[in-house]
């Protein structure tokens, strides 16, 4: 894994804020090997623009919660609310409308490269709470 601990926390953090709002097909991938610009594309869908704002927002509002705040150096595609990047320079965030994702698929751009492994808070819980009986 090339990423440095400053891009894996960013990238953690984001992806839980994303699944906290509900994205689907939320993916880390370590770029790092292969880009020099960043360590890590974290990349996420929702089914509707609105959705895709709202994931924006809280994974701004995650990242600047952060006790090292973090501010997008860069942030493009919010007016069509389709496709918005946020770039952190240690991770680069896509948050995509479903058709968008299937459309351009990323994540089969990146297949050589590694996943950074990432599970919802929420969902292991409720695995757990689960397998407990509970």
């Amino acid at each position: 894994m090339t990423v440095s601990e400053r891009a894996h926390e960013l990238a953690i953090t984001a992806a839980q804020a994303a699944a906290d709002k509900k994205a689907q097909d939320i993916v880390i991938i370590d770029v790092g090997d292969q880009l020099a610009i960043t360590d890590a594309f974290l990349l996420a869908a929702a089914p509707n623009e609105r959705q895709v704002l709202a994931i924006v927002d809280a994974i701004e509002e995650a990242l600047l919660d952060l006790p090292e705040k973090a501010k997008p150096v860069r942030r493009e595609g919010e007016r069509g609310g389709r496709w918005v990047l946020l770039d952190y320079v240690d991770i680069v965030v896509h948050v995509q409308h479903t058709e968008e994702r299937e459309f351009y698929a990323l994540d089969r751009l990146w297949k050589d490269c590694p996943t950074i492994p990432f599970v919802d808070r929420d969902l292991a819980r409720a695995e757990a709470a689960a397998g407990s009986g509970e």
